[in-house]
């Protein structure tokens, strides 16, 4: 028997048992001629006592990740430790076994660790011990349980889908897999199990769901993976306000919950009103500083060099202390953009601005149309429409930063609605999906197709919570005319259609119900919840940021027999 009890239960009730607990060396104190070990496991940390007699005679040293075997009493602690649950207790020590020794570990396994995130990955096992990770672990594994019990209870299945599957030519660059039995053949690892869901409601399957792995070979960051999850769903006989309206529940159903926090009902913006008011489809609403249009102004204030621009907008940040040494750090950022900022002093009657164009009278202009106050302080972004709006929303963002704006205790979701169903590619001068192929376009928008594609608006939706995409999705197209339609406007030749997509437009001929569904990004939902900085400290062997296992050093190189197996010379 390694265990009666584990370490992390034992308490004063427990006083006088005889136990026997197992667990690795957290620290070890010496006090005179007794010995105090602290032995952790899963399950918390327990206070050893015995005399250093004991060790002599067993020849033994102990040190940091030992793995030991006790047998002892439980006694009553003279000190009191009130952060851990057994800090009443501590356990006299008559028996000590070595379970397993440990070199000395390259980092410290404590909650605020020395280890760097390079040195912590490679001995990723070693950093799974520290709490913060294994706590992370725990909440990823409640927030999984608590899905599939939402989702199960309210009628969906779980089903897996393929994740070998074929090649397709849109959406994200694919991970391929080389046929061994069939040369020159490859498969390509599942971006997502799109077809496959949508197959299942052709199928009869009403509603489905999967916590299901996904690839993409793509840059990896703080809040994305190569390799991620995702909690797949789709649902047949919905438009979009029916996937709003249940999604919505969800959400909600998880914070409250996980964390015991009441959201308050998610908002709908539609895409083009996103960019309008924040210069991006992800809007972070925790802060204000929404966009105003100036153009109007510009051309009845006669102001020459602006009336030229295609678009002029501003900002205001309201009482803006010690604005000169927040203005020498937001100046780096705003280096050679067609970005100028305007100050308004705190005597009401000094102002100041970095555009060399800008005279008093100018700037007086603008302080009035904002309705500034002393403290104030005004950004104006001109020149392309998107290209403005981008500059000025990375402002708004750097802004809310230096500010401390960005509230990590409070939590804005919203839907961002009716994104556009295609955009334009330079590179390869045709139409890409703006979700993906099988996205349905609103009714009153198809006889854009002819000569505006770009005007076309989806049935589509994002949710975004304090400016973190969490999940996409949109109404399917049903229709197999409309399919074939979007496909050709996205320069797909009749052969391509049938070798890529066949076996799906064939489907669509039998009976295909209006359906619906959404991608949730599980690390990234895990990551927001939990008030994470990054989604890798939510998942047990993550990839670094160039798409690396430093662990088990993958990718690695293959052997040249393995090689001309797979008809590679």
């Amino acid at each position: 028997m390694y265990r009666t009890h584990n370490c992390g239960e034992l308490c004063k009730k427990d006083v006088g048992k005889e136990v026997i607990l197992s667990g690795w060396i957290q620290k070890k104190r010496n006090l005179g001629s007794l010995c105090f070990i602290d032995i952790r496991d899963y399950f918390g940390v327990t206070q050893l006592i015995f005399s250093k007699k004991k060790l002599i005679d067993k020849n033994f040293l102990l040190g940091k990740e030992f793995l030991i075997k006790i047998k002892g009493k439980v006694v009553e602690r003279s000190s009191v430790n009130s952060i851990i649950p057994t800090g009443e207790i501590e356990i006299l020590v008559k028996e000590i076994e070595i379970l397993n020794s440990s070199p000395i570990t390259p980092f410290t396994i404590e909650n605020k660790t020395d280890g760097n995130e390079e040195i912590r990955m490679i001995y990723r096992y070693l950093d799974i011990r520290r709490n913060p990770i294994k706590k992370n672990l725990i909440s990823r594994h409640n927030i999984s349980l608590e899905t599939r019990n939402f989702l199960s209870k309210n009628g969906f299945l779980e089903v897996e889908t393929p994740i070998l599957i074929n090649h397709t030519p849109e959406g994200a660059r694919s991970f391929v897999v080389p046929s061994r039995i069939h040369m020159g053949k490859f498969y390509a690892l599942a971006q997502s199990p799109q077809l496959f869901k949508q197959l299942l409601m052709i199928g009869g399957i009403d509603k489905y769901f999967q916590i299901t792995k996904c690839f993409r070979d793509e840059d990896a960051r703080s809040n994305r993976q190569i390799e991620f999850s995702q909690i797949d769903c789709e649902m047949a006989f919905v438009d979009v306000n029916d996937v709003l309206i249940f999604f919505e529940s969800f959400i909600k159903h998880l914070f409250k919950k996980i964390k015991n926090i009441q959201l308050k009902p998610f908002p709908c913006i539609s895409y083009s009103n996103a960019m309008k008011m924040y210069g991006t489809d992800s809007p972070d609403t925790r802060f204000d500083m929404l966009f105003v249009e100036l153009n109007n102004l510009v051309q009845k204030e006669n102001i020459s060099f602006l009336k030229e621009q295609e678009l002029v907008i501003g900002i205001k940040i309201p009482k803006c202390h010690n604005y000169h040494d927040k203005m020498n750090y937001l100046k780096k950022k705003i280096k050679n953009k067609n970005i100028f900022w305007i100050q308004y002093s705190y005597d009401e009657t000094s102002f100041s601005s970095n555009s060399y164009f800008m005279n008093k009278k100018m700037i007086k202009i603008f302080i009035k149309y904002f309705k500034a106050v002393p403290g104030d302080l005004l950004f104006i972004s001109y020149g392309k429409k998107k290209k403005s709006r981008k500059q000025l929303g990375k402002i708004r963002l750097e802004i809310a930063d230096y500010l401390n704006l960005k509230n990590p205790n409070v939590f804005n979701p919203l839907w961002v609605i009716d994104l556009p169903l295609l955009k334009w590619n330079k590179e390869s001068k045709k139409y890409k999906s703006m979700h993906h192929p099988f996205t349905s376009p609103k009714e009153e928008d198809i006889h854009f197709l002819e000569k505006n594609p770009e005007n076309i608006r989806s049935k589509s939706y994002d949710l975004i919570i304090n400016g973190t995409e969490i999940g996409s999705g949109s109404i399917r197209i049903h229709n197999k005319n409309i399919q074939n339609l979007i496909f050709k406007y996205l320069g797909l030749s009749e052969k391509e259609i049938e070798s890529k997509f066949g076996f799906f437009i064939k489907a669509l001929e039998y009976g295909t119900p209006p359906h619906g569904g959404i991608a949730l990004g599980l690390d990234r939902l895990i990551n927001m919840i939990e008030g994470g900085d990054d989604i890798k400290n939510f998942i047990a062997f993550p990839k670094n940021n160039y798409g690396k296992d430093l662990m088990i050093k993958a990718p690695s190189t293959l052997e040249k027999k393995q090689l001309k197996e797979l008809h590679f010379r």
